[in-house]
Order: C-alpha cells, then structure tokens, then sequence
C-alpha cells in the first residue's frame, strides 16, 4: 500500500515536474528566443499611427489673387444603430421620418435612399454603427453642413440626448473660389481626391504634396502616453502655382463671351489674350464651360471639358492675311500704293478665286484690298509674288503645323500640308490650313512684338513653401521671323484696316484714343470635306496699342445661328469691349484724336469729362498725414484704418492702376478691430483686405464687391461678399451693335449681292 502510495507520489511529481519544465521552457521560448517577434505584438496594442494630412498647393493669377486652394468640407454620416435604438425608445418622435425628410431637403437625396441607409444592416444582421451619405452629403460647403448642424441641435433639444446618429465629419476639399472661372485650365480635383484635368492634372506631382504620419503609445483609453515613444513623419505640402493669367481681364474676357453666347447661339467660343514681348497668357476661355466645384452637373456636356484654345483647329479665314501680308512686306513685294484689278484671279488647273464682291470693286490698290479683305490681293501676293514655296516657308516660320509648346495638356498641331495649286492660292486667305487659336496668337504676336516668334505660356512660376525656392518660367523666343521694322510697317497697315470707318472690315473694333491693329475673318467650315454654304466661323484677332503693343487679342465664334454674321459684325465688338476694359485696368489711358474732339464739338456733345484713373503710389513707411497728401496729389481719398503713427501696409498696393474715384486704405496697425466697407474692390483687392484683417473670406457672384456681412464666432472673423459687375460693362448686343457697319459694306459692295451679307469670307468656289 505504502509502495502505491510512494509510485503515485513519485509520479505526481514527475508529471508537475516536466509540466514546470515545459513552462520554463515556453517562457524560455517567448521571452529568449522570439522576444522581439512578440515585443512587437504586444507593442502594436499599445501603438497607434495617425495619417497627417498635407496640404495641396494653390493656384493663384499672376497677382496672386487665388484661382484653386483645399478648404474645409464636411461628409454626413448617420448611425443606423443609434437612430433605431432611439426610434424604438420612442416611437412618438418619428425620428426616423424626421432625419429623411431633413436630409432630403437640404441635400436633395430622395428619402427612399435616406431610409435605405438609415435601414443598412451588416452579414450578421446587427445595425450599422456609421454610414456615410454618398455622394450628395459627401465633402459638403460649410453653409450646407451649418444647416445639417442646426437640424442635428434641434433633435438634441427634442430627445434630451447629445448623440442622435448624425455626425459631421470634418474633411477637405479642393476649392475653385471663382466658379466657373478659367475652368478649362485650371481642370479639378474629383471628391475622391484625384487630379482630373486641367493644370490640376497637369502638375498633379508638384502640386499634391506628400502624406505624413505620427506612431505614439497610448493607454487603453486611447490616451497618448506621456512618457512613451513618438515616431513623426512630417507631412510635405504640395507647391504653390502662380499662373500669368491676370484674374480681371479673364474676367472681362468671360463676362462678354457669356453675354454673346447667348446672343448667338453658336457650337463654341474661344478667345486668348496675351501679352505679344512675353508671350504670358493674360486671359483664356472656352465655352461652353463649366464650375470645377460641381463637375458633376456637366457630366452630359463633354464639350464644357474641352479647351477649344488648344484642343480644336479651325480654317482661320481671313484673319491668316496677316501671315500673308508679313511676309509680303518682309520680302519688299507689298507696295500700298500698288494696284491691281479686283473680283477674279484665274489659278492654273482650278477655279478662279473670287472676291467677297464678285464683280470687285475694279482696279484698287493693295492698300485698299487689305482693308476690303480683299481675296484676290492676297492670292496675287503671296501666290503670284511671293511664291508657294517661300509662302509655305513662312508659314512653317510663323508655327503652323507644329505645337506651340503651352503648358496645357492636349494641345494639337494642326495641318498645313498643301498639295495643290489650289491649296496654296487658298491659303493665302486663310482656307486649306487649320491651325489652333493659340498658334493664331503665337503669330500675330511675333508680328506685333518686332518680328520675335515666342512659346506662349500660362505657368509663371512655382514656389516650393518648404524650401522657398522658387521656379520662374522665363521668355523664350523661338526664333527670328521677320524683321523690326516688317513688323512696325505691318502693324500700321493692320491699323488702318480698323480705323478706316467706311471701308474698313474691322471698323467695329475701333476704339477711340488707341490705335489698334487688326484683321477680321469669316471662314467657310468643312463638313464632309465640302464647304458648307451655312456654317461658318467668325473671328477677329488685332493688337494694342500699336506704337508698344500691351495685348494681342484673338476672338473666334464656332458656327453662330445668324448665318449672316462675319467677323466684323460677329467677333469685332467682342474684341472691341475686352481690349477697352483690358487697356484700362492695364493702365494704358486713351488719346483721343483731334478729330474725334472735333466731331464732338461740331456735334455739340457736351465736354464730358472720361472715367480718370491714375497708379497707386507707394507710401509705406510714411506717417498717415504725409501719406493722405501724397496719394491726394494723384487725386485718390485715404481712409486711414488703425492708430499707428505710420502706415505699415496698404490696399490697393503701390503699382495697382485704379479710377480715382476708389479709395486707398491705409492700414497703421498690424490688426485692425473694425471692418471697413469694401464696397468698389475687386475680388482680389477684397481678398487681400480680409487677409490683412486676418477674416476667413467667401464670396458669391462675379465682378466687384458690391455688399459684405461681416460675423464673428468665438474671436474669429468671416467676411462673406457679394460681387456684381462693375455699372455699365453690360455687353451691348453685339449684332445690333454692328449690324450698321455690316449693312455699310454690303452698300459699298455690291449693292445687295447675297454672298456681300458676310464681310470677308472666300465664299465663292471654296475647296475646288
């Protein structure tokens, strides 16, 4: 008995022993041999990482008034779970019916949907704890989500409970503050954060930025531990685009396309502006267009897209003279004086060419045939004179048939192969070649800028805001087309093809005190590789000033309703109305002629003064008695804001070229308390004032602050502004602001010819 009892004992402890062995030998194998492997398990329990989000760099104009920058959003979120569970408590409140009917009205979700994720359960069939409302809740403006907040507080106060299953998740979202605004190359960034078009897609890699991360230690609370380890990746934010883009005159650009737009009813419109030395794009747009804050509305109008200004090319028509007449004149072969016989040129192996007029206007010389747009002068010059092969040559020097090299995705070249005698006699009026608008602008830049062919450009330089350096993109001339003084000759010869008010095709861009030089066109359109009797595409294109030309200006209208519009009637007044506010805000003033003056007198006009503007000049650094009188001696009001001795900042800033009638701030202070009226500022001059006031800023509406409303929550400051267009750039009615001009050259054509209702197309016998 006693022998069992020492076995079992024996045993026991055998057992206990190899188990204690075993033991040792786990904790041996956890604590010794895989110790790092489950340090590091047990580490990732306690350990957390954080995404830190990096901010996307802006897009602003050459001023720097900002074109595209991130701002807060916020996405809807509703709690399935929550909301049932209080429903069920409390079925008198109809919570549910509540939220739905809510949430339909502010967003415009039907309410099947709405119920539909209020109602979502997960595989086990338990309700979800958070659904996120897509797509209508998802990166909301502030205004939107301060409507789902007030709604939520009201559900609060009625159930006496602080979660009711709605949350406002705080977000980003890229942010277009101009709407519509040179959308077409600015592009967008879609809700899911991807670069779509545009230059948004374009410099998506510099602009974007890098993640960064934070791994910490925490508590089981979720608490940061204080004593523990932090691991930081530091977010990179993206580089910061300043485009040469000039935010104003895009601006009067939009505002008189849109308004002829709808006059005319055209397929598209297009129009550059640039500056001719540089070669900087000052204005560009597209239509139809779109608003890049809710892309998502064009959807069904792919065109609104397209940037017609590098995407489309067109038969220039009439407006390719100049190439002609360039080069012409470059070779010493145009005399103005010169005469020949107008109405037909006979062209081996083909068709004769015709004029506008079929019979002409008899023998005229070549000066006059430039201002009738005549076809037959410019066959005779650059096909007869000049010759195909020297003709071809520059029109390979101007950049047709070649890609100009703009910073915008898409650009196409266009086609200048001729074949036939016929194609190059056609060319020499603008048929048989199609170019894009912007090679049109590269061209007739060269010849306004003395001759120098330049890459144009819409990038004017790219800061990095980590390390401040910062790229320029600087003038590059390709090469040498024709000379200075071709280019001085041909731009007074343009001239007068504008200023000559009874002959002249591109007399309705006439704009008293500037000289201004320019080419009208009405081309027929190829459809099915016939000429179409009815379609057409009018343009103007010209410069000015031309004694130092500030702005080359190209306006094409696609296939417009009227079919009796030409370029003189049709794109003239446009251009007309955008050179003369450009100029303006430019700071180039009118001359008036003494003729003009004259007219007025004889007319008996009363001596009405013109709206008077002046350049800021700089007074920082001044007291504000010395500052008012000097800006008094330019004619401008001071209004001083603040009780410092000195002015350390002002508004507009020194160099801005305004109407006298604007006030000047003054700013002595480095914070102001109150807020001054802005009424009269531009957007970008508004902008800046609420920077120096350090307020968060919105603003509704396009052109020139006209109203403001100024709040403040818990110390900060949020401006919100209403923009109107300046009083009296309302657009006239561009074919009835023309239509006496054209009616003219219809009269001193010939006498009611059908085919003189268009101005300066090749209509007669086009592609044989």
């Amino acid at each position: 008995m006693t022998k069992r009892i020492k076995l079992r004992t024996l045993l026991a402890g055998g057992v206990i022993t190899l188990l204690f062995l075993a033991l040792w030998g786990r904790i041996y194998w956890v604590q010794v041999a895989h110790a790092e492997f489950w340090a590091e398990q047990a580490r990732n329990t306690w350990v957390t990482t954080k995404k830190l989000v990096q901010d996307r760099g802006t897009i602003t104009d050459r001023t720097g008034t900002v074109l595209a920058s991130d701002a807060a959003a916020y996405t809807l979120a509703l709690s399935p779970k929550v909301i049932h569970e209080l429903d069920a408590g409390h079925p008198e409140w109809k919570l549910i019916d509540q939220i739905a009917s809510k949430v339909n009205n502010i967003l415009g979700k039907p309410e099947a949907a709405v119920r539909k994720i209020i109602d979502a359960k997960t595989s086990k069939g338990v309700y979800y704890v958070q659904r996120e409302v897509q797509p209508e809740g998802w990166k909301m403006d502030k205004e939107v989500a301060d409507r789902l907040t007030a709604f939520r507080d009201q559900l609060r106060e009625q159930t006496g409970k602080k979660d009711v299953g709605i949350y406002l998740v705080e977000d980003k979202k890229r942010y277009y503050p101009s709407g519509s605004l040179a959308s077409q190359i600015l592009g967008y960034v879609s809700k899911e954060g991807l670069a779509k078009m545009g230059l948004e897609k374009t410099l998506d890699d510099q602009l974007k930025g890098e993640e960064g991360s934070i791994t910490y230690e925490k508590d089981g609370k979720r608490t940061q531990l204080a004593d523990g380890e932090i691991e930081a990746k530091q977010a990179v934010d993206g580089k910061n685009v300043t485009l040469t883009i000039d935010r104003d005159i895009q601006y009067y650009m939009e505002q008189a396309m849109k308004t002829a737009y709808e006059q005319y009813h055209p397929l598209s419109m297009t129009a550059i502006a640039a500056d001719p030395k540089t070669m900087d794009i000052l204005g560009m747009v597209s239509l139809p267009d779109f608003d890049p804050n809710n892309y998502w509305d064009y959807a069904k109008d792919q065109s609104a897209f397209k940037n017609n200004a590098v995407q489309s090319i067109y038969e220039p028509g009439s407006t390719f003279k100049i190439v002609t007449l360039a080069a012409a004149v470059q070779e010493g072969l145009f005399n103005p004086n010169d005469k020949y016989m107008s109405g037909s040129v006979a062209i081996p192996k083909s068709k004769p060419v015709n004029d506008i007029k079929r019979g002409g206007w008899g023998e005229i010389t070549y000066l006059e045939g430039l201002k009738r747009s005549s076809n037959v002068a410019f066959v005779k010059l650059g096909y007869e004179k000049l010759g195909k092969d020297k003709f071809k040559q520059y029109i390979d020097n101007f950049g047709f048939g070649q890609k100009t090299g703009i910073e915008l995705a898409g650009e196409i070249a266009g086609t200048t192969q001729l074949t036939w005698e016929r194609d190059y006699a056609a060319a020499t009026f603008g048929q048989a070649v199609s170019v894009t608008p912007i090679q049109q602008v590269a061209a007739v830049a060269a010849v306004a800028n003395g001759g120098k062919l330049m890459t144009p450009h819409i990038i004017k330089s790219i800061s990095d805001p980590n390390t401040g350096e910062k790229v320029v993109t600087e003038p590059k001339v390709i090469r040498q087309v024709i000379s200075e003084q071709t280019s001085k000759k041909v731009g007074e010869y343009l001239e007068q093809v504008v200023s000559d008010r009874e002959i002249g095709t591109g007399r309705n861009a006439y704009i008293d005190g500037y000289r201004i030089a320019g080419k009208t066109g009405t081309a027929q359109k190829v459809i099915d590789g016939v000429y179409a009797e009815d379609k057409f595409v009018v343009s103007f294109i010209g410069y000015a000033p031309v004694e130092d030309p500030k702005i080359v200006l190209y306006v094409l209208v696609d296939e417009p309703e009227d079919k009796t519009l030409g370029g003189g009637s049709g794109a003239a007044p446009i251009f007309k109305e955008i050179m003369q506010k450009s100029l303006l805000h430019l700071g180039v003033l009118p001359n008036p002629s003494k003729d003009s003056e004259e007219d007025k007198k004889k007319d008996g006009e009363a001596a009405t003064p013109a709206p008077v503007t002046a350049k800021v000049i700089d007074v920082k650094g001044m007291t504000a008695a010395q500052a008012k009188s000097k800006l008094g001696n330019s004619a401008f009001d001071a209004i001083v804001l603040g009780k410092g001795d000195k002015v350390v900042s002002q508004l507009p800033k020194a160099g801005a070229v305004l109407p006298t009638s604007q006030n000047v701030y003054l700013m002595t202070e480095k914070t102001i308390g109150s807020v001054p009226s802005m009424k009269g500022l531009s957007l970008r001059d508004a902008l800046d004032m609420c920077s120096l006031l350090g307020a968060s800023c919105t603003a509704s509406g396009q052109g020139y602050v006209s109203g403001q409303q100024a709040t403040r929550d818990g110390g900060k400051l949020s401006i919100a502004l209403v923009l109107a267009p300046p009083a009296g750039t309302t657009v006239q009615s561009f074919a009835g602001k023309a239509s006496a001009g054209e009616q003219d050259q219809v009269a001193a054509g010939d006498g009611g010819d059908n085919a003189a209702d268009v101005d300066d197309s090749a209509l007669t016998d086009a592609g044989d």
